[in-house]
């Protein structure tokens, strides 16, 4: 266990944050589950919607360093392209 003040703290801060992150990553995960499952239903209105909220939920998460910002890219491309591909 941490002996300095500063350590105790940061050890402390670690705990919300990565409590904080995993939330939002899961949360990511779901939004894509959703879009895509908006998706292969056909309905364009909704997949549109979903793919939207998803979008700006990776942008937020790359721009937080929760993820790679390519890897951002290639979620935002992959679920646009099977957008597109209902149309």
């Amino acid at each position: 266990m941490a002996n300095h003040k500063s350590s105790i703290k940061r050890a402390r801060q670690t705990v919300v944050r990565t409590e904080r992150n995993r939330a939002e990553k899961s949360r990511m995960k779901t939004l894509r589950k959703k879009a895509l499952t908006a998706i292969a239903s056909g309905d364009k209105a909704a997949a549109a919607a979903a793919t939207s909220v998803l979008s700006s939920v990776v942008d937020k998460a790359a721009k937080r360093n929760l993820i790679h910002p390519n890897k951002a890219a290639n979620l935002k491309s992959k679920t646009a392209k099977a957008l597109a591909a209902i149309a």
